[in-house]
């Protein structure tokens, strides 16, 4: 019964609260990890673009206690996105943090690691830390000693994991899809590069993006007239629908639009299968809709041409990301425009290489936008467990491991 249950403070239920280093040594080109939030993901850190440091830096900053133990709660708790990436560290790197990042380390006699995870992780205590934790105006950010009072109530230990095992199945099946879905991404763009840019033929034409597809551009209806939006209409696409949402296929953002906000806008509806692209802030955000769509402005998509194909235009964009953010301009931040877009060089293949790669890619595609779909629906029943068994309205007494 939540009557039971403990009241105590996360500083009182943890070992040690810190975060991670509050200088940034010199980036090296190879060496050791160094993380910060932009590097999260829903479940551990990608590795890919995130910085390097020495190995005497690396070995400094974990003698002060910034490089992470498996089992540790790390959150983000600077910038825009503050408490909303929390994760459990399991992965077998060992990378060193900047100081963005929030380590808790659970005492294992009072809180079970992922119940604390779980618990804030739910949306009520996530309200809370933003009513009543959140600090700065520029730049937002959760200080140490908050992180340490806030407080928090939990059953036994045998009650806790109990709770846990429920919630930890649904997303352990959730990490099995997405380990699945990146060894199928793995397999597509090796093919790409050796296909197409290890192996690519001197006498295929040289084109640009407009030979591959149509270049559109997107518009955002005035948010000053509610009857332009509504929650099932016309999905409209924003970058910030795809820093929060990171699959490869998208049906809807957070918002759609009606068929007015259409009409009073410029927007146009592109069909499934076009590859979104963000033109700005921040340039390079990938993704294929996965039925018809709009954007806002912030997007340069391509509409791919039939003989072409979805599965050649998506990783051409991924490969020649670092071309299209040479090619931007802008004083404030970096933009593409519709005409630096159009004007992106690209070798045109011959039909059969094409055929062959979509070929390939077509049943693989299929079974990353099926398992996409069925991570959305567990989550979906993850967040509605959530609450409950965080709250003590499911009591699971009787629930067996």
């Amino acid at each position: 019964m939540k009557s039971e249950w403990k009241s105590s403070t996360i500083g009182e239920a943890c070992l040690l609260v810190t975060d991670g280093s509050h200088s940034s040594p010199k980036s090296t080109d190879i060496g050791e990890y160094m993380v910060s939030v932009k590097d999260f993901t829903p479940y551990g850190f990608d590795f890919s673009s995130c910085k390097r440091i020495s190995s005497e830096d690396y070995a400094a900053l974990k003698r002060n206690g910034c490089v992470p133990k498996v089992g540790d709660i790390l959150v983000g708790k600077d910038g825009a996105r503050y408490f909303e990436d929390i994760i459990i560290y399991d992965q077998p790197e060992h990378p060193a943090l900047l100081s963005s990042i929030a380590i808790l380390r659970c005492n294992p006699q009072e809180i079970v690691s992922e119940f604390l995870y779980y618990l804030m992780k739910t949306p009520s205590f996530k309200q809370d830390v933003r009513d009543n934790y959140g600090s700065g105006s520029a730049i937002p950010r959760i200080i140490l000693k908050d992180f340490k009072r806030m407080p928090i109530q939990y059953p036994a230990i045998d009650e806790q994991e109990k709770i846990c095992s429920l919630l930890s199945r649904i997303d352990g099946k959730i990490k099995v899809n997405i380990q699945i879905n990146d060894n199928l991404e793995q397999q597509a763009q090796t093919l790409f590069q050796k296909l197409f840019v290890e192996n690519a033929n001197s006498k295929w034409r040289k084109g640009t993006i407009s030979d591959l597809g149509t270049v559109v551009g997107g518009s955002t209806p005035s948010k000053s007239k509610p009857e332009y939006y509504t929650e099932q209409g016309i999905a409209w696409i924003t970058p910030k629908d795809l820093s929060v949402n990171k699959s490869k296929f998208i049906t809807h953002g957070e918002n759609d639009i009606t068929e007015l906000g259409l009409k009073n806008s410029s927007a146009s509806i592109m069909p499934e299968g076009t590859v979104l692209f963000s033109s700005r802030a921040p340039i390079g955000y990938i993704a294929i809709a996965a039925g018809e769509v709009t954007t806002n402005q912030g997007f340069k998509s391509v509409v791919p041409k039939l003989e072409i194909g979805t599965p050649f235009v998506y990783y051409f964009l991924k490969n020649a990301l670092p071309t299209i953010e040479g090619m931007a301009s802008g004083s404030t931040f970096k933009e593409v425009s519709g005409s630096t877009m159009k004007n992106v060089p690209a070798l045109i293949p011959d039909s059969e290489t094409l055929a062959k790669f979509n070929e390939f890619c077509g049943p693989l595609f299929g079974q990353q936008q099926m398992l996409e779909r069925q991570n959305q629906s567990l989550a979906a029943l993850r967040d509605s467990l959530l609450p409950k068994l965080m709250s003590g309205e499911i009591d699971v007494s009787e629930v067996s491991t």
